[in-house]
């Protein structure tokens, strides 16, 4: 393993284990509000400061990755799951199946994934509270983000269908559950953790954009999403640049990925 990498390994589970540790880092919450001190500068009690609500921006912080980094794999790991069944189903069947599938799959592609993410999530209701708004880009991200691991599984899924053990597994009278269990999955493996693992930082910026917009996570629970939509008046940014924290934050995170993800590892 590059050192280059297993820094970044490490570093992104320094922050993820700092998320799961806020209530311990930062024990007044990321909701309580300190009227006295609303937009107050770093110090020693308020590290990153607070926002205009008087609300602790580094327990915000904490928070909001902990959300974030949270719901990029586990909307990452229904999208992969979802595309599996898809792209494996097509690439081993074939047919009337295959042609469904596919043409399914074009129509998702077709439209560009922001402008798909967005229209369907401006058409669901708004109005909703903070833990159903997570459950909904949840919901969306991995729902919406299936079709292209499912067009990556299909290709590979019929190709390793042509191969010589996959024929002779057949013809040896193998029923097809034994011939996925035991011969087409575990050749799809590499594809499907790589197909996890480019998901995951897509999703984070999709999660960022939306609650960018207003779309994504809703108040008062944090996200990198919400806590970026502070960052539109930049006037204020310009006089307290900790409040660039969150977008800092976003960004080192992004470069780890950039890191981890070991494309060379799964294109053998």
């Amino acid at each position: 393993m590059k050192p280059l990498r297993r820094a970044a390994m490490a570093l992104l589970a320094a922050i993820y284990l700092a998320a799961l540790a806020a209530a311990w880092l930062a024990p007044a919450g990321y909701a309580r509000q300190f009227r006295e001190s609303p937009d107050a500068k770093p110090s020693a009690v308020f590290l990153l400061g607070t926002d205009e609500l008087g609300r602790d921006s580094f327990a915000r912080l904490l928070y909001g990755s902990r959300v974030s980094l949270s719901l990029a794999p586990a909307a990452a790991a229904l999208a992969t799951l979802v595309g599996a069944v898809a792209g494996v189903s097509a690439g081993y069947w074939g047919g009337w199946i295959d042609t469904c599938l596919a043409r399914l799959m074009d129509l998702f592609l077709s439209v560009p994934w922001l402008f798909l993410l967005l229209s369907v999530r401006a058409v669901l209701p708004l109005n909703v509270r903070p833990l159903e708004s997570i459950g909904i880009t949840f919901l969306l991200l991995g729902l919406l983000g299936w079709a292209g691991p499912a067009r990556v599984l299909r290709a590979a899924a019929h190709e390793v269908k042509s191969e010589d053990f996959m024929v002779q597994a057949r013809a040896r009278g193998s029923s097809p559950v034994r011939v996925l269990s035991l011969h087409l999955l575990p050749n799809l493996a590499p594809v499907l953790a790589a197909q996890f693992w480019m998901s995951i930082p897509l999703f984070i910026l999709s999660e960022a954009n939306l609650g960018f917009l207003g779309l994504g996570v809703a108040e008062p629970v944090p996200s990198w999403g919400n806590l970026l939509a502070g960052l539109q008046n930049l006037d204020a940014v310009a006089g307290c640049p900790w409040r660039l924290a969150p977008l800092v934050l976003l960004l080192v995170v992004m470069a780890c990925f950039h890191f981890i993800v070991p494309m060379e590892d799964f294109s053998k």
